[in-house]
């Protein structure tokens, strides 16, 4: 019989694609980072417990192409600060991708926002603009002009935090307690330039991040980067105290309240 592709795979072909995914090769990435402070209470109100706000309201949203060979990827993040258990971090609100492939994997293993969109990084000399843009809306946009070299710096450290969850089969809140993920990300940066410009926050109701206004910009910067990503369960978390944060990763929060028909078998 010729082979099933949809069968079980062996021991060895596992193996193997364990051992390729683990010698990747540094992927570099170019991207914007734009950094604000905003409103404290809104910024406060975004966060599940048992995060907790840092001592500075900063948002955060990173804007990037992934020089991912043959398969070119987009990839935003838009970011809250945070802190849990004396580590502080960011906890993203929204990640658009370009690519499923991105989606999926961040999505069920580490428990990330991801969703598909689109994703534009441009320069025309001096002139910057980036990015993301989902439902035809580019609900933000960062546009600017390079303003001179920065310093490199060294390799740093970062915190991401995650919630990991599945919604229950009757729609009646989890199937399991939801785990709180501390991802931590590795980066290397190759190249950093800072950025003279404004960011602009576009009305969306699939994608609502004007109600964290741009109070103070700290930076803007188009850089050069790798990184690497590992993640660990740090908690299970309350479900009650999850719930009213879930639609923050859905378009349509009431398609995992709708359970089953009345009367169904």
């Amino acid at each position: 019989m010729a082979r099933v592709r949809y069968g079980a795979r062996t021991e060895a072909e596992i193996a193997a694609a364990r051992t390729a995914s683990a010698k990747l090769p540094d992927i570099w990435s170019t991207g914007v980072v734009a950094v604000w402070e905003s409103d404290p209470d809104a910024v406060a109100a975004v966060l599940p417990p048992p995060l907790k706000p840092t001592g500075r309201p900063l948002v955060r949203v990173n804007i990037s192409k992934v020089d991912l060979p043959g398969y070119p990827l987009g990839a935003g993040s838009f970011a809250v600060a945070a802190a849990h258990d004396g580590v502080e971090g960011w906890y993203p609100l929204v990640m658009p991708m370009t690519h499923e492939r991105a989606l999926i994997g961040g999505r069920e293993v580490f428990g990330e926002p991801k969703k598909l969109g689109e994703v534009t990084v441009e320069r025309d000399g001096l002139v910057v603009r980036a990015a993301l843009a989902r439902h035809g809306i580019a609900f933000v946009e960062v546009r600017g002009a390079v303003s001179g070299d920065l310093p490199l710096p060294e390799p740093a450290r970062k915190t991401d935090f995650y919630f990991k969850f599945l919604p229950a089969v009757d729609g009646s809140g989890f199937d399991a307690d939801p785990v709180l993920v501390h991802c931590v990300r590795n980066e290397k940066v190759r190249r950093l330039e800072s950025v003279t410009g404004d960011v602009v926050l576009r009305e969306s109701m699939y994608d609502p991040v004007g109600d964290l206004p741009v109070r103070e910009l700290v930076e803007i910067t188009l850089g050069e980067k790798t990184t690497d990503q590992t993640g660990r369960v740090v908690e299970r978390v309350s479900a009650q105290a999850l719930l009213p944060y879930i639609h923050q990763r859905y378009d349509d929060p009431w398609q995992i309240l709708d359970g089953p028909p009345e009367g169904s078998a």
